[in-house]
């Protein structure tokens, strides 16, 4: 299974302004890319910071200052790198409270930048393409599962599994398989099982216990 990266999922080649440029500038990239935000970067075009609307709606309200991205610039600038997963991108976002990351090579060099309506694109990814990674990879190719063994339903991002598995262990294996597949809102088990290999695991584990009211044996306890 491939997961979808920050690099698949970012806007390359981003629009990114000086810590110069100034704010009439800066405005009107934003309306003439239909963008929200743009990175600030230094003469390497490393990330210094990002100015977004918010950021200029704060300058226009104040009236007085200087009229450069470097002076309403959010910094420092949280990145992203492209290896990245879209969760670890997500997270970033919800932890460090912002809706965009500048996208980042192993120099620090701008290559991109990923924000929340590019995640939001994971969760419109068509059931059919869901049904047929799950049937695919997670089912035949991981679990060596046979296709005509388990039905695989798919409805707006809910894995349905049913079907019969030959051994009991494998079910919670495959439900967290397809929990991560890219797209999945929510897996439904109904599957059912030939052999609960998991009952004999126990009993070659359990320790034995004496019968109540026998002493143990010879040598054991005081």
């Amino acid at each position: 299974m491939r997961h979808r990266s920050v690099a698949d999922l970012m806007t390359p080649n981003a629009v990114a302004v000086q810590p110069g440029t100034p704010i009439r500038e800066i405005a009107r990239l934003l309306d003439e890319y239909d963008i929200t935000a743009v990175p600030v970067v230094d003469a390497d075009e490393r990330p210094l910071g990002v100015v977004s609307e918010a950021d200029l709606l704060r300058r226009q309200s104040s009236k007085h200052g200087p009229s450069t991205a470097e002076a309403i610039m959010s910094s420092p600038a949280v990145v992203a790198r492209p290896e990245w997963s879209a969760v670890k991108a997500a997270r970033t976002m919800e932890e460090k409270k912002v809706k965009r990351l500048p996208v980042v090579e192993g120099s620090g060099r701008l290559v991109g930048v990923i924000s929340r309506s590019d995640l939001v694109q994971l969760f419109l990814r068509r059931d059919r393409a869901i049904q047929e990674e799950v049937l695919e990879d997670v089912l035949t190719r991981t679990l060596d599962v046979a296709p005509s063994a388990v039905t695989v339903d798919v409805a707006d991002g809910t894995v349905t599994l049913s079907g019969t598995l030959e051994h009991r262990s494998l079910i919670p294996i495959a439900v967290r398989l397809c929990e991560s597949v890219d797209g999945v809102v929510e897996v439904v088990d109904r599957l059912t099982f030939a052999e609960d290999d998991t009952a004999e695991r126990r009993e070659r584990t359990a320790e034995p216990v004496p019968p109540a009211g026998h002493p143990p044996p010879e040598g054991e306890g005081a």
